[in-house]
């Protein structure tokens, strides 16, 4: 097929976009497709593939400044590129975008209205998935354990004894709408909730306080509405941020996780009600904690999870017997089935 891959775009996750977008566009010419490598941000211009891929992951994500300037400037630009060109004859735009304006339904709403078949889920569930707010809001009102939370617009709306006596200390603060972690802070004292609370909302217009819940990192990958085997995620120090999910090396990860088996039963069946609760499609991970006594946390569901080569999903499908290339294949062959 003429595919188009979308990798880039103008998130704070931007470089680990582009990572996933070099292994994605290997499989997908392995799999002899033709494919042209479509970055958003440089509208509707036909940019050499080899200037789009050349960035590389670093450890700390974008500057806040860096991302401003890249949504300020380039916003518009999504729309130039969505109308472009660069789409015509295109069998399938496979989206290897993650973050704002590509895993939040935008460049969805813009590829439907031009008649443009995608990969991954559609318009609303990329939209309540990124909203962290409102998918927290889904998972209570479908029974799925999620920690307690609130969620402010302001600094001034929020007073940090308040939140420390209902959810005791530390408190968990993070912007809403971004993902890998970016804007998140673990406080336990004034300041650095007041640091973290700006820091959250320079990246969101509305940040989410939660309940710190002690355990350990566990994800589910749900492909073609199948649970694949749980991971747990051991970051070598502190938590799970930025730095330890795209540096080698930094965190250890045990596929499949050694967990009771009733506790991978359980993870699995909460990813898939958590996956049909927000109304995902053909490819999703969920994101958990589990406590001391095996309770589930669910924390939040990725539409467009990494296809970086650490990457969880590709690893779960690995352990499943299916290579990379043959994931990339079923994830194309899912996504077209949403389109007949």
């Amino acid at each position: 097929m003429n595919i188009a891959l979308l990798t880039g775009g103008l998130s704070s996750e931007r470089e680990v976009s582009l990572s996933s977008g070099r292994g994605i566009l290997k499989a997908l010419r392995a799999l002899g497709h033709k494919v042209s490598v479509i970055d958003p941000i440089f509208g509707k211009e036909l940019v050499d593939e080899e200037l789009i891929l050349k960035d590389k992951v670093t450890k700390e994500y974008p500057t806040l400044e860096k991302i401003r300037v890249l949504q300020k400037e380039n916003s518009r630009k999504l729309l130039e590129c969505a109308e472009s060109e660069l789409f015509n004859d295109i069998d399938l735009a496979f989206l290897g975008l993650h973050g704002k304006y590509g895993e939040d339904g935008k460049i969805q709403t813009l590829l439907e209205l031009r008649g443009i078949k995608y990969t991954g889920s559609g318009i609303q569930s990329s939209c309540v998935a990124m909203d962290k707010d409102f998918s927290k809001i889904v998972f209570n009102r479908t029974g799925i354990l999620t920690p307690d939370w609130i969620s402010v617009t302001n600094i001034n709306d929020i007073n940090f004894d308040d939140c420390i006596k209902r959810f005791g200390s530390p408190l968990v603060i993070k912007p809403n709408d971004e993902g890998s972690t970016v804007g998140l802070s673990i406080v336990d004292n004034k300041d650095d909730f007041i640091k973290g609370v700006n820091l959250a909302l320079s990246y969101s217009e509305k940040v989410l306080i939660e309940k710190y819940i002690k355990g350990r990192e566990l994800t589910v990958s749900i492909i073609d509405e199948n649970a694949y085997p749980v991971i747990e995620i051991v970051p070598k120090e502190g938590f799970y941020d930025y730095e330890h999910k795209y540096s080698k090396g930094m965190s250890n990860y045990v596929c499949p996780a050694l967990i009771p088996d009733s506790v991978s039963t359980k993870a699995k069946e909460m990813a898939l009600a958590a996956n049909k609760a927000i109304g995902c499609r053909v490819y999703s991970r969920v994101d958990f904690l589990m406590t001391e006594s095996n309770d589930l946390y669910c924390l939040e569901v990725n539409t467009l999870p990494g296809m970086t080569e650490l990457s969880l999903v590709p690893m779960a499908a690995k352990a499943s017997g299916m290579d990379f290339n043959s994931l990339i294949d079923k994830i194309i062959r899912s996504s077209l089935l949403k389109y007949e």
